[in-house]
């Protein structure tokens, strides 16, 4: 069976930041399922289908090149279900300052103690990439930004057609 890595996140939109996490965890497994988070209480910029299609164009060749299949799925409930369910045995989390630390090493801590076989491990964000969010791209490219250099191409693309449909 091969090592499964599960990363989550809302991926609206898929950064930079996201793909460096990706490209260091692709290191730790020969499968990786990247679950968007979908919240009802929530209304995302893009569709989960919009974001899956997105990651599969920004990064799915790239696994591929490594020999590590690509799943996107989406998921409600706790995360640590979803990995289970997915059959992963990790749980990747990117870290880019302290403040995720801190918060992420209490959610490790209750995953662990709900689903002792799925373990998180930390990636470092690259210098380049840390001070990327989703919520910086959004806002700039609302504010009619080039998000170029924080974004893939087909996401700043996506941000580019969404926000000029919207003037």
């Amino acid at each position: 069976m091969p090592r499964t890595a599960f990363y989550t996140g809302s991926f609206d939109p898929l950064t930079n930041g996201h793909l460096d996490v990706i490209a260091s965890g692709a290191a730790l497994c020969e499968r990786m399922v990247i679950a968007i988070g979908v919240h009802p209480g929530k209304t995302p910029l893009f569709s989960a289908e919009e974001r899956a299609g997105l990651i599969r164009a920004a990064c799915g060749d790239a696994l591929a090149q490594l020999g590590v299949e690509l799943k996107v799925t989406t998921f409600s409930g706790l995360a640590v279900d979803a990995a289970a369910a997915a059959g992963a045995t990790i749980i990747l989390r990117g870290l880019r300052d302290g403040t995720d630390l801190d918060y992420e090493m209490q959610m490790a801590g209750m995953n662990q103690a709900m689903r002792p076989d799925v373990q998180t491990v930390f990636v470092p964000a690259s210098p380049l990439v840390r001070h990327i969010t989703a919520t910086l791209v959004r806002q700039i490219a609302a504010m009619g930004g080039d998000v170029a250099a924080f974004a893939p191409e087909p996401v700043a693309a996506a941000l580019r057609a969404k926000f000029a449909s919207r003037t």
